[in-house]
């Protein structure tokens, strides 16, 4: 039996986590983060944070050797050019990272959040893509609050994704997540037991 593969994704704050959490504690299933691999891809003393401070200056490590993902992201959410070279370094990995998992993993269903699952080329790790959206004014608002970011940095980090609507159309589950978390996890509920 094949495995199913589920990718998780969306905007930015649009609730992919909210669906992670809930298919792992009501469905008891892995969930695999790109977050958390594109993290350990920047640890301290790896090769790709390693040359990013060479192209960036010591200006984007904290005093501890951490990157300062703060101060990297003043630069690469202000300029694309900046964003795609990190990106460039950091995609690579996480996707190999992915495959270690998937390969070892006894699990005949896996959630993969990857929120730039279009963007780093990604869609060919996963069997199903699942897409959460909400209304650009709700997504504005979470960022702003979860964040705290103005209004012009969080447009920055959305118009830096590709389009919501854009990823609606290549979903194959497209969970609205404009209404009620009740609602939602409805939805969830549905996608999970249909396909």
């Amino acid at each position: 039996m094949t495995k199913r593969i589920i990718g998780l994704t969306g905007g930015i704050a649009t609730g992919k986590t909210t669906v992670a959490n809930y298919l792992a504690s009501a469905y008891n299933l892995p969930i695999l983060d790109a977050d958390i691999y594109a993290r350990e891809a920047v640890s301290v003393g790896s090769p790709i944070l390693q040359e990013t401070a060479q192209r960036y200056g010591e200006q984007i490590l904290l005093p501890n050797g951490n990157l300062n993902r703060k101060k990297l992201g003043e630069i690469i959410f202000n300029n694309q050019e900046e964003r795609h070279w990190v990106e460039h370094l950091i995609h690579p990995y996480v996707g190999d990272r992915f495959l270690e998992e998937i390969t070892v993993s006894p699990a005949q269903t896996l959630v993969l959040v990857i929120p730039l699952l279009f963007e780093a080329r990604m869609t060919d790790l996963v069997t199903e893509i699942w897409v959460v959206s909400c209304s650009e004014e709700k997504q504005l608002q979470r960022l702003m609050q979860r964040n705290h970011l103005t209004l012009e940095q969080a447009k920055a980090r959305i118009k830096s994704q590709m389009s919501i609507v854009e990823k609606v159309a290549r979903a194959d589950v497209v969970l609205d997540n404009s209404s009620t978390l009740e609602a939602l996890l409805k939805q969830v509920d549905t996608a999970i037991l249909n396909m």
